[in-house]
């Protein structure tokens, strides 16, 4: 929550604006890199949740890798001073341009999605006299039992090879000369809070590892991905069971000796340290709908509109004890942006205390797939950014 000091500050700032807690980062990361250093897991930062520089900055000083999903975020990861030797770089559609600024960087790997893309990979390396890393990205067909719109390991989905694929992929491997394979690689989506989900996914590693070795190849890493959840609904409980996660995969993924495991998180690292602070520019109380209409839209915060997605909204005007009127009983609002569509909407019948024009609300858990997905849409003014005092 926030203190009376933070909630001071708020009020002379400008509005819209996303408030990052770094020291709550900071914790986060700690935590995760704890876990993983029990088993020697390797952690990439999954760049596409959140690539503010000051979020950057801190994860790197942390020690993880970068896991990069276009050309953009390789070029970003080293400018920054990540280690070449871990970042990777997926994505179903890289560039011809991409792939070589990649292979000039001599980052530790491509997730390759395609058989298609192995040719190109390996005909653009031909070209530099390099030989370029490669994992095999499968798609396991495991259900996440997450959004619809954030799956990614169905054989519906877009991503990585199918496995009736595999024998014309191992085939197309041993014809390429400038790849060197190192590996495969899955990921099966995104906000996943069930972690039985990920004892699945570890038999699928393992029949898909014995598959590769018993054709010969070698495999030195198993990327198993990412897609850890956060609790959207209790913010406060704010750093993931990072411990619980590694587990499954230490008890259930077949390692053999000198193979490493690699992850891609993303959300359990960056979710809960950042909240939308909004004014609230009008209420509009009707015999059917309550509204506040914030100065915050989906312009700033695009999940809702994008796929229903939840977060919690406080009213920190009523809710710290920095205000003490506390008579008004609660009233259920649809909380809404100023932008002209209909889907510019935060949350429907939300419980809060009476509002007023002028309150400052919080919409929390935002700092995955916030501020990176904010927009100029209606000529909006892009986002303001203010971090924690002393960090």
């Amino acid at each position: 929550m926030f203190s009376n000091k933070d909630l001071g500050r708020f009020e002379q700032l400008e509005t819209p604006f996303y408030y990052y807690d770094l020291a709550l980062l900071q914790n986060t990361l700690a935590a995760c890199a704890s876990a993983a250093k029990v088993y020697n897991f390797h952690v990439h930062y999954a760049m596409k949740a959140n690539f503010n520089q000051r979020v950057l900055e801190k994860i790197k000083a942390t020690g993880f890798g970068a896991d990069c999903v276009s050309g953009g975020e390789v070029n970003k990861a080293i400018e920054l001073g990540f280690d070449k030797n871990q970042v990777v770089f997926a994505g179903v559609g890289k560039s011809d341009k991409e792939i070589k600024d990649a292979l000039d960087h001599d980052i530790f790997c491509f997730n390759v999605e395609s058989i298609q893309e192995l040719g190109v990979i390996n005909d653009l390396a031909a070209h530099k006299g390099k030989k370029a890393k490669v994992a095999i990205r499968i798609n396991p067909n495991v259900d996440a039992h997450t959004h619809h719109n954030i799956t990614t390991g169905l054989d519906e989905n877009k991503f990585g090879i199918n496995s009736w694929d595999l024998t014309d992929c191992a085939e197309m491997l041993k014809q390429c000369d400038h790849l060197e394979f190192i590996g495969i690689h899955f990921h099966i989506g995104s906000q996943i809070t069930n972690l039985d989900v990920y004892k699945n996914l570890c038999v699928r590693v393992n029949e898909f590892a014995t598959w590769f070795e018993d054709r010969g190849f070698m495999i030195k890493v198993l990327n198993v991905g990412g897609g850890l959840g956060i609790d959207y609904h209790h913010p406060d409980q704010q750093i993931p069971d990072f411990t619980a996660y590694f587990n499954i995969f230490h008890e259930f993924l077949q390692v053999r000796p000198n193979q490493e495991v690699h992850f891609e998180l993303g959300r359990a690292l960056v979710g809960q340290c950042s909240s939308l602070i909004s004014s609230v520019l009008y209420v509009k109380n009707g015999k059917k709908k309550n509204f506040i209409i914030l100065d915050a839209g989906m312009t700033e915060l695009m999940r809702p509109a994008l796929y229903q997605a939840y977060h919690k909204i406080d009213n920190i005007s009523k809710d710290s004890v920095y205000n003490t009127d506390f008579v008004d009983k609660d009233v259920k609002y649809d909380v809404v942006g100023p932008i002209c569509e209909s889907t510019d909407c935060f949350g429907k019948e939300v419980e809060l205390q009476k509002t007023h024009r002028g309150d400052l609300i919080a919409i929390r858990s935002t700092g995955a797939y916030g501020e990176v997905m904010a927009s100029r849409y209606n000529l909006r003014e892009a986002v303001n950014v203010v971090f924690s005092e002393g960090q």
